[in-house]
């Protein structure tokens, strides 16, 4: 019965296709982007009343889910199937993709739909997308409809389908702006529906909806991907981003003080001002309407009304409004960001830097402050209260000014000093700064912090591992005493330190840093013996990693010789087999001699061309830029470990040639051998040719000696009765 009536329905939907390809599916022309305008101010519709889903059309879905569940369905079938279900929910979009079963079976077959049926579903359901989005089942519904179109985005022939029910949507959306942003549901649809027009990938989208890790990173300088980088978006639609945008604030502008603290609508602000990040003239429009300033900017050339800056520290001060000022920060243009500090911000860095939401404005503001004036400036006011800042617990704000000083290069040594007197009075013994700052909460918060003492199983402080990483990348002569504190560290404290993952990336920063062989080589030595257990930690076997390519060539063998011992407990885990192979252990097992050899070939190589191209902290003299700048070498590693990683590369080139070359060399040789045997056997044969053709060789270089010098002469004679007429006709 289920299955006649399914085939019934398929019937009935290709008799529909065909209706309505004689009829067209342009009931939304192109024209509703010249009306957006018009469109978009119209007030949004009062929510609208369920209807009961034909139970017709409950049980046709039901029927698909089952079928697809099964795995019976070819995929171009699949495809007829989608489409013509999408058809069949004409009249109940909005009922069945707010059902809380049926809207899971309306998701799956939007994933298998064509970009016609998608275009035409989204144009039928345009007038109640709002509400769907703002529904807890019908967002994942709208969800999907956006991340479906978004992969049909570069293809050239539906762009235009695909623009026409996007505009449709857009308008409709910022009609309802102000109630679809403070929705919880609707504010995630919303700003998907951004990063499409944009171009951005949704797979990729992490960045855009504010993931505080990757934040974090990129203001301490770490290692992380580009967050905006135009060149991995696609071809989006820039035109309808910005009447998107310009709409959607036109409608928020009477509610934009109660928009600035409601935390779903500061999501999707922050969206919107990163994916306009980059395009400087619509941040400095969107920007101030942001902020509270009127859409017009004013006489005096400036862009921040001044009754709007007296609230902005206050604002900044709320939890909502304060995330939205930090991408504010991250994406202002120079102008923008220089009055914001001199109008808002400037006097009041350690007032903000106090209070537990305000701080993070302010390491937003140091993270993005890229000249050294303004740093000064910064420096004036928060560098010497680096204490208070620790004991009120604001160690970010630390981390990010110390962040900035290495980057911008400026008051680095003083930087170093001022954090190193903050956890070490001056009678004592510099070996206590590494392992109060790891323990930096529990340094700060005990009352006898003279006393205080290493605590074996007490938590590592994350922002107290992240300063001293930053700390480690300055140049080693302003981190002494930071030096001198590591290497002075207990072996039971090392151990610790490298099995747990705050302390391990202190090891690995303090390994990578520029401080001399000799000083890690003495941290290293403490973990001898203990090779073995730290690799097979999780955190440990990159330590292992780093101690291997810091340390000279007999700590490396006692390193190896370690794991070679306990070779089949690593090879189970995915680092321990990682580093096996990174370290050759299985080449050493086998010929020592020649890992010996190949390593000794590798330190004298890193050797030869350190003390050629200098260090990592050697600088090229003012007179030196112009031949460095002629030079056709790339640019020098800045580091030990890309200076290692280059030579071991040229070292692994070189031995890949060299073994061809010695290969060659012998093919050549065997060949010459063969050859050499078959003319020894064909010697005696030709014996008596050669000497027969020697006499009738030599009468035959006679006479060709004979006719060429009758050549040369006859030759001679012509040339001298043409010079000769020459002068004649001189004459």
């Amino acid at each position: 019965m289920g299955e006649h009536h399914y085939n019934q329905r398929k019937g009935k939907n290709k008799k529909q296709q065909q209706h309505n390809k004689g009829h067209g599916h342009t009931q939304h022309s192109m024209k509703d982007t010249k009306t957006f305008n018009r469109h978009g101010s119209t007030a949004p519709q009062p929510s609208r009343i369920r209807k009961q889903v034909d139970p017709e059309i409950s049980k046709y879905l039901l029927e698909i889910a089952n079928l697809f569940e099964s795995n019976a369905v070819e995929l171009e079938e699949r495809t007829l199937i989608c489409g013509n279900a999408l058809e069949e929910t004409k009249g109940f979009e909005f009922e069945v993709a707010t059902d809380y079963i049926l809207s899971h079976t309306l998701e799956t077959i939007i994933q298998g739909s064509d970009v016609e049926h998608l275009c035409a579903f989204l144009q039928r359901c345009a007038d109640n997308f709002p509400a769907i989005a703002m529904d807890r089942s019908g967002s994942h519904v709208a969800e999907a409809i956006l991340k479906s179109l978004s992969t049909r985005v570069q293809d050239k022939d539906a762009r235009p389908q695909l623009e026409e029910a996007l505009t449709t949507v857009c308008k409709v959306m910022a009609a309802s702006s102000v109630e679809v942003m403070r929705n919880c549901y609707g504010s995630h649809v919303l700003r998907t529906l951004l990063c499409l027009c944009k171009g951005v990938p949704l797979d990729k989208s992490e960045y855009y909806f504010s993931k505080a890790a990757t934040v974090l990173a990129g203001r301490l300088n770490l290692n992380v991907s580009k967050k905006h980088d135009a060149t991995n978006f696609q071809s989006g639609f820039p035109n309808l981003l910005k009447l998107f945008v310009s709409e959607m604030l036109k409608n928020s502008g009477k509610s934009i003080k109660t928009l600035q603290v409601d935390p779903f609508s500061s999501f999707v602000f922050q969206t919107t001002l990163r994916v306009l990040a980059g395009n400087d003239e619509e941040l400095l429009h969107v920007i101030p309407i942001l902020l509270g300033c009127k859409d017009k900017r004013n006489p005096e050339g400036s862009f921040l009304e001044d009754t709007v800056v007296a609230e902005l520290i206050k604002l900044s001060k709320e939890a909502e409004f304060s995330h939205l000022m930090e991408v504010v920060l991250e994406v202002s243009p120079e102008a923008l960001f220089n009055e914001l500090f001199t109008k808002v911000f400037r006097n009041s860095l350690f007032e903000l830097s106090s209070h537990q939401h305000g701080n993070f404005v302010v390491q937003a503001l140091i993270s993005h402050t890229s000249n050294q004036d303004l740093m000064r400036l910064i420096w004036d006011e928060l560098g010497s209260n680096m204490e208070d800042l620790f004991k009120m617990g604001r160690s970010g704000v630390v981390a990010a000014l110390i962040a900035a000083s290495e980057r911008l290069h400026f008051n680095e040594h003083k930087c170093c000093q001022f954090l190193a007197k903050t956890v070490c009075s001056a009678d004592e013994s510099p070996k206590c700064i590494v392992p109060r700052l790891l323990f930096l909460d529990s340094y700060f918060s005990y009352e006898d912090k003279s006393n205080w003492s290493w605590q074996s199983g007490d938590k590592m402080h994350v922002m107290g591992s992240l300063i001293l990483q930053a700390i480690f990348r300055f140049k080693s002569e302003y981190i002494k005493p930071y030096i001198i504190s590591i290497t002075s560290m207990e072996t039971p404290h090392v151990l610790e330190a490298v099995r747990d993952a705050k302390g391990s990336h202190v090891i690995e920063a303090f390994l990578s840093s520029s401080a001399s062989e000799k000083e890690k080589c003495r941290l290293v030595k403490k973990l001898e013996s203990h090779f073995g257990k730290v690799a097979a930690h999780s955190s440990g076997a990159f330590v292992i990693e780093k101690c291997f390519t810091a340390c000279n060539l007999s700590l490396r063998e006692s390193i190896v010789s370690e794991l070679l011992a306990v070779r089949s407990e690593l090879s189970k885990t995915k680092q321990g087999s990682h580093l096996l192979r990174k370290l050759d252990v299985d080449w050493f097992a086998s010929h020592p001699d020649r890992w010996r050899s190949k390593q000794a070939s590798k330190e004298f190589a890193y050797k030869d061309f350190s003390s050629t191209f200098g260090s990592s902290d050697t600088k090229p003299r003012r007179k030196d830029r112009f031949l460095a700048g002629s030079s056709n070498n790339k640019s020098n590693p800045k580091t030990v470990t890309e200076l290692r990683k280059e030579i071991n590369q040229s070292l692994g080139t070189a031995a890949a040639f060299l073994s061809k070359q010695k290969f060659k060399r012998k093919s050549e040789q065997k060949g010459k051998n063969i050859a050499k045997v078959g003319d020894d056997n064909n010697n005696f044969r030709r014996g008596k040719k050669m000497s027969n053709k020697k006499k009738v060789g030599n009468k035959n270089d006679d006479t060709a000696a004979m006719a060429t010098a009758r050549k040369s002469n006859k030759k001679r004679q012509r040339d001298d009765v043409r010079e000769a007429s020459l002068k004649k006709m001189k004459a």
